[in-house]
């Protein structure tokens, strides 16, 4: 009730006024003459009502014009646009004068628009038709530069070629003739020999658009987030790029499989798809998800935030396959032959994570990073207890078969080349064995694993928890030899 108020007054003097005015009319007619004066006084009240005739009479027609102006505007508009809809021919097929001319003409649209939506419209008014076609005519130029956006994105993709990469390995298919092998297998003396795990300092971007469309796309996102079709303008990024980055994958020999497929995998073939995993996350990551997050940034660049989101909604489902084979490995059985791979693992995913990090560093990646976190947990703890089964193994193996003569027994063998194997990984074991410290060594043979060593100042010395753990492997070594029948003082 409050909005009436104001015109409460107004009418009240309108009133007043016809009032007035019907009292001079009554006037003229009861009195044939009038004096100077008077016919003076209603001179200047003829001109007085002709001026106010005449400023309202300009308004409205300087308000016609303008909306003629606009009304003409928007036909043009509309002329050059739907001409477009006519041969359904891809505007930047035919040219960047053609392409920037036609973008020019939907922002007029657009602009249009708002200055319609800036006035008092009334519903079913001139203004309010020609808002109306306006929006009508914005959607189909909008609908019409969507596709154009994934029609560039989709015909200038730069094909990607991993087999130029520098740290590429040149064993992907190979069994791996080292493998640690179980107790008992004839080829005891076969010790996996670490695969290069060199570090890559610097991230490689490669081009995965054509960069001369670059700006293109730039403009055509631009637009669509000006004219409030930015969710329309994403999907189609995310969209295209989902399917780029599944390419990837697969040139990468990326299988999708479950975990279930992965459990139940003969190690032969296990350890062959776990060494080209670990050469696909380092590719994949360092360069291809590195050249994504450029590109993205480089079409979004005045849209931050957007960026971000792109990015990680189109790589998340990649990203999270590859992880998905990693919580695979993490759950399976603790067999003593598949600790280096898992190590080898473990290693790649803590080294990578940083990088990850970066990549998807606010609230659209934080699931992959929270992932990532998992994974490297779930692959350490498996690692660590796969090592203590490995302890345990060598604790319940003793030898039932004397050797003849004497000579190195081929459990002694194994374990030491076992032992050889981890030292590379001392670091992260060191790492993962923390809060397995041995207290107290194997107390069998007390001579030969003392609690603790002393230099020559008879200071105490640290040992690691690996070296704690590999002094436990050599004691019950010698104990399960020297009980074992056959045994001989040349057997160690």
């Amino acid at each position: 009730m409050g909005d009436c108020e104001p015109s409460a007054p107004l009418m009240e003097e309108e009133e007043n006024l016809i009032a007035a005015a019907q009292n001079i009319v009554k006037a003229l007619g009861s009195n044939r003459t009038l004096t100077d004066d008077a016919r003076k006084i209603l001179a200047d009240l003829g001109s007085q009502l002709s001026s106010i005739t005449r400023v309202s009479e300009t308004q409205d027609e300087g308000d016609e014009e303008q909306l003629i102006e606009m009304e003409g505007e928007l036909n043009l508009v509309q002329g050059k646009v739907m001409n477009w809809e006519v041969g359904k021919s891809m505007i930047w097929d035919c040219g960047q004068e053609e392409a920037y001319e036609y973008l020019r003409y939907v922002d007029q649209a657009r602009k249009l628009i708002e200055r319609l939506e800036s006035s008092d419209l009334v519903k079913g008014s001139k203004e309010d038709e020609l808002l109306l076609r306006a929006h009508d005519l914005l959607q189909t130029a909008m609908n019409r530069l969507e596709e154009e956006f994934t029609h560039l994105l989709v015909h200038n993709r730069q094909p990607f070629e991993p087999e130029h990469m520098s740290f590429r390995s040149s064993e992907d298919d190979a069994l791996d003739d080292g493998s640690i092998v179980s107790f008992g297998d004839d080829s005891i003396e076969d010790v996996v020999q670490r695969d290069s795990m060199s570090r890559i300092s610097e991230e490689y971007i490669i081009e995965l658009v054509h960069p001369d469309v670059i700006p293109d796309l730039r403009c055509i996102a631009n637009l669509m987030f000006d004219s409030n079709y930015g969710r329309e303008c994403s999907q189609a990024f995310i969209n295209v790029r989902k399917d780029g980055l599944d390419d990837c994958l697969f040139i990468l020999e990326v299988e999708k499989l479950s975990i279930e497929d992965v459990l139940k995998m003969e190690w032969s073939s296990l350890n062959s798809k776990i060494r080209r995993w670990i050469r696909a996350m380092k590719i994949f990551v360092r360069i291809y998800l590195v050249s994504e997050k450029w590109l993205s940034d480089q079409i979004f660049s005045e849209l931050e935030a957007v960026s971000s989101v792109c990015f990680a909604e189109a790589s998340k489902a990649s990203i999270l396959q590859l992880l998905n084979f990693g919580e695979a490995i993490a759950i399976g059985p603790h067999q003593p032959e598949k600790l280096i791979r898992i190590l080898d693992m473990y290693e790649v995913l803590a080294d990578l994570i940083p990088d990850i990090d970066a990549m998807y560093s606010d609230e659209a990646g934080l699931c992959v990073r929270i992932e990532c976190q998992d994974i490297l947990r779930s692959l350490g703890d498996c690692a660590k207890a796969t090592f203590l089964e490995f302890e345990n193994a060598v604790a319940s193996s003793i030898s039932v078969n004397p050797f003849p003569g004497g000579g190195i027994h081929h459990l002694t063998r194994y374990v030491m080349n076992y032992m050889k194997t981890l030292i590379d990984y001392s670091k992260t074991l060191d790492e993962l064995l923390k809060g397995h410290e041995k207290e107290d060594s194997v107390a069998i043979l007390p001579d030969m694993t003392p609690d603790k060593e002393e230099d020559s100042t008879d200071r105490c010395c640290y040992i690691s928890p690996l070296a704690q753990h590999f002094r436990s492997f050599t004691s019950i070594l010698e104990c399960n030899l020297r009980i074992s029948p056959g045994y001989t003082r040349m057997s160690h």
